[in-house]
């Protein structure tokens, strides 16, 4: 995970140093946004794996903190990636902002109270 992050925010870097926005078309757009979200989605990923692992004191199987860090990376990262579309955009006020933190909000409450019956 650690690798395909690097690899992420290098080619991140290597969009952002190497295109025009201003004539780029739309597909180095969505290359962009693909590779932030995905180098922001391992950052917060990895960062929240390393923090629940030195915080709790549990012994709980690693693949269920990995499941629940690579959830909530995902939602930090579609949050951050999302604002910046939409302020790339000009779409970026208070209350679109609010929506979609509503609806990540919303999504993962629905994770944290499904309880598997066995």
């Amino acid at each position: 995970m650690t690798v395909g992050t690097l690899l992420c925010w290098v080619t991140w870097w290597l969009i952002v140093d190497g295109t025009d926005p201003g004539g780029s078309p739309w597909f180095i757009f969505f290359f962009f946004y693909a590779s932030l979200f995905l180098a922001l989605l391992g950052t917060f990923s990895l960062a929240g794996f390393l923090i629940r692992i030195t915080q709790t004191k549990q012994e709980e199987v690693l693949f269920r903190h990995v499941r629940k860090t690579f959830r909530q990376g995902i939602f930090f990262a579609l949050l951050l990636t999302a604002a910046l579309y939409l302020r790339g955009q000009g779409l970026f006020n208070w209350w679109s902002t609010l929506l979609l933190l509503f609806f990540l909000v919303t999504i993962e409450s629905i994770f944290l109270s499904h309880t598997r019956v066995r």
